[in-house]
C-alpha cells in the first residue's frame, strides 16, 4: 500500500492550482495576442496551431511535463478555431460558435477513451463560456453591433461600442448579465471540489470567461 507523504500531497495540490491558473491564462491570451495577429496575418496564426500541437506532444512524451502538454493540446483547438473565425468569418457572429466547436467531436471522442482529460476538459470549458457569451449577445440584441464593428473604420468603433453599452445597461441586459455571471460562477467553482486536474482546467476556463467579458465591457465603457 502506497502512502502519500505530506510533500507529495503538497506538490500535487500545487500542480493542480497551477493548471487552474494556466487554464485561466490560456483563455485570456487570445484577446491580447491572437486577435491582433490574426487580423493581419491569419495564415500565420493558423500555422502556429501546428507548433502548439507539436509542442504539446513533445511535453506529453515526458511524464514530468505530461499534464502541461495535455493542457496545451486542448488550447490548440481553441487557437485554431479563433484563427479561422477571426481571420475570415468575423463579419458574421452567428458563425462564431459553430467554428469554435470545430474540436468538439474530437474532444468527445478522446474523453470517451479517457485520453487527454486535462486539455479536452479545458477546451469544453472554454467552449461553454463562448456559448453563453454568444447567447447573451443574441438575447440582448448585440449581434448588429458586432457586425457593424467588423465592417466600419476604426474611428467609428467607439460610437458603436457606446450604443452597445446602452443595450447592456437596460434592465433586460443587466438581468441576463447577472444570470449568466451566476451560471458561469457556479459551473466554474463546483467542479473544483473534486480536486482533480482536469476539473481545475475546466473550472479555470469557465471562470476566466467572466474576466474576458468584463474586459470587453470595460473597453466599451471607456470608448
Amino acid at each position: 500500500m502506497q502512502v502519500s507523504t505530506p510533500l507529495a500531497v503538497f506538490a500535487s495540490a500545487r500542480q493542480t492550482w497551477l493548471i487552474f491558473a494556466a487554464a485561466t491564462f490560456l483563455v485570456t491570451v487570445p484577446v491580447f495576442i491572437e486577435a491582433p495577429l490574426v487580423r493581419s496575418l491569419p495564415w500565420l496564426s493558423v500555422g502556429i496551431t501546428f507548433f502548439w500541437m507539436w509542442l504539446s506532444f513533445l511535453l506529453m512524451s515526458r511524464s514530468v511535463t505530461y499534464y502541461w502538454g495535455d493542457l496545451l493540446f486542448g488550447f490548440s483547438w481553441s487557437w485554431l478555431a479563433g484563427s479561422i473565425y477571426w481571420g475570415w468569418l468575423r463579419w458574421e457572429p452567428l458563425w462564431h460558435l459553430p467554428v469554435e466547436s470545430i474540436g468538439l467531436p474530437f474532444a468527445v471522442w478522446c474523453l470517451r477513451r479517457n485520453w487527454g482529460k486535462v486539455g479536452n476538459w479545458f477546451y469544453l470549458g472554454s467552449l461553454l463560456g463562448t456559448a453563453l457569451t454568444d447567447l447573451y449577445f443574441y438575447l440582448v440584441n448585440l449581434m448588429p453591433h458586432w457586425r457593424q464593428i467588423m465592417r466600419v473604420e476604426p474611428e467609428f468603433v467607439p460610437l458603436i461600442l457606446q450604443n452597445a453599452v446602452v443595450q447592456v445597461e437596460t434592465p433586460w441586459g443587466v438581468a441576463w448579465a447577472l444570470v449568466f455571471a451566476m451560471v458561469l460562477t457556479m459551473v466554474g467553482i463546483l467542479p473544483l471540489g473534486r480536486r482533480q486536474r482536469h476539473w481545475y482546467a475546466f473550472g479555470g476556463a469557465v471562470l476566466s470567461t467572466i474576466l474576458v467579458d468584463s474586459l470587453f465591457l470595460l473597453a466599451a465603457l471607456l470608448a
